[in-house]
C-alpha cells in the first residue's frame, strides 16, 4: 500500500499508474479529491482511494490515510517552472516544507512498528551551479536560492524517524509537461533553439526511469536509503538537448532564446533554465538500477516517436 501526494502532478500521475500496474494499492493525498479523480480518470477506475488533506492550513486531518501503508512518496510542491517574484518564492518553500511537515508528522505519529518507509523528492538544484564541477550525491550544497530551498524540504523530510530516500532529481523528459513539454511544440512550430548561451548542464531523466526509480526505492528501502539523485548517467548541455530535439523531430534548431528574454519572461526563475550543473547518479548506479535511456539521444527519441 503507497500513498503518494503530489499525484496530479507530471510525475506523480505516472508514478500512480506504474504503481496500480504493478498491483499495489494506492491512496492519493491530495487538496481536493474530487478534482484529483477528474484529473486522473484511469487511476480512480483502477482502484486507486483518494484522500482531501490540505498542506498549508492543515485544516483537514488525514493520518488515516498513512495508517495502514508500506511506503509514502511525497512529491507535493508548487511547479517550479513558473514565473518567479518575491512572493511565488515565498510558496515554492511554503508548498514543499508544510507538505512535507505533514508527511513526517503522520509517520511519526504511528508506532514505530507501523511506520512507512518514506520517498521524499528534492531537486540537483541543491548542489547550485556550475560549468566545471561534478556533482555527486556527497558534494555540498550550493548557496543560491534553490539550493537554500532544497537544504530545507531535505531537513524535513530528515525529521521523520523511517526508512527515508531523498530523491534529488534532474530536468525530467517526456511529453506533455517538464522541460520537452514547453521545448517540442516550439521546434514543431520552426521556431527551435538553445536557452541562453547553451553550454549551461542539463542533468536530465527520462520520466520513465524516474518512475521506476521512485518505484525501487519503495520496494527497497534499507538499498536506497539517504540521498539518491535521479539523472541520467550521461548529462547534457542546453545546446545538446537541443540539438537532440531537432534531430528526432526533423526540424532545424536555429532561433536561440537569449537570456534577457527568459529573465524578462520568468524572473529569477529563468535560472532554472540558464544555469545548470553536471550530476551523476552514483548511489542509483551502486544499487544495480539499469537507466532505460543513458544518453539524451535516445531518450528524446523515445519521446518524440
Amino acid at each position: 500500500v503507497v500513498a503518494v501526494t503530489g499525484a496530479t502532478g507530471f510525475v506523480g500521475k505516472a508514478l500512480v499508474e506504474k504503481l496500480l500496474a504493478d498491483g499495489h494499492e494506492v491512496r492519493v493525498l491530495t487538496r481536493n479529491a474530487i478534482s484529483a479523480r477528474l484529473a486522473m480518470p484511469s487511476a480512480a477506475l483502477a482502484g486507486a482511494k483518494f484522500y482531501a488533506w490540505d498542506t498549508m492550513s492543515g485544516a483537514i486531518e488525514w493520518y488515516d490515510a498513512i495508517k495502514g501503508c508500506t511506503g509514502v512518496v511525497n512529491l507535493a510542491g508548487a511547479p517550479i517552472s513558473n514565473p518567479w517574484n518575491e512572493s511565488y518564492k515565498k510558496t515554492l518553500v511554503k508548498s514543499r516544507l508544510q507538505a512535507t511537515k505533514r508527511v513526517s508528522d503522520a509517520i511519526n505519529a504511528l508506532p514505530q512498528n507501523e511506520r512507512p518507509s518514506l520517498v521524499s523528492s528534492s531537486a540537483v538544484g541543491f548542489y547550485g551551479i556550475s560549468k566545471k564541477r561534478e556533482f555527486t550525491e556527497t558534494s555540498k550544497p550550493g548557496r543560491d536560492f534553490l539550493a537554500n530551498l532544497c537544504v530545507k524540504w531535505e531537513a524535513a523530510a530528515r525529521e521523520t524517524n523511517t526508512n527515508t530516500t531523498i530523491v534529488r532529481t534532474g530536468v525530467v523528459l517526456e511529453k506533455g509537461g517538464g522541460a520537452l513539454g514547453k521545448i517540442l511544440p516550439v521546434f514543431q512550430m520552426y521556431g527551435g533553439g538553445p536557452l541562453g548561451k547553451g553550454d549551461q548542464w542539463v542533468s536530465w531523466i527520462h520520466r520513465d526511469d524516474l518512475v521506476n526509480l521512485l518505484v525501487a526505492a519503495l520496494e527497497n528501502p534499507e538499498k536506497y536509503a539517504g540521498v539518491v539523485n535521479a539523472t541520467a548517467p550521461q548529462p547534457t548541455t542546453m545546446n545538446g538537448l537541443c540539438a537532440s530535439v531537432a534531430d528526432a523531430t526533423n526540424r532545424p534548431n536555429w532561433l536561440p532564446v537569449p537570456g534577457f528574454a527568459l529573465k524578462a519572461l520568468l524572473g529569477e526563475g529563468a535560472t532554472v533554465v540558464l544555469d545548470g550543473q553536471r550530476v551523476l547518479p552514483d548511489r542509483a548506479r551502486a544499487a544495480g538500477f539499469e537507466f532505460a535511456y543513458e544518453t539524451v539521444e535516445e531518450a528524446v527519441a523515445d519521446i518524440v516517436a
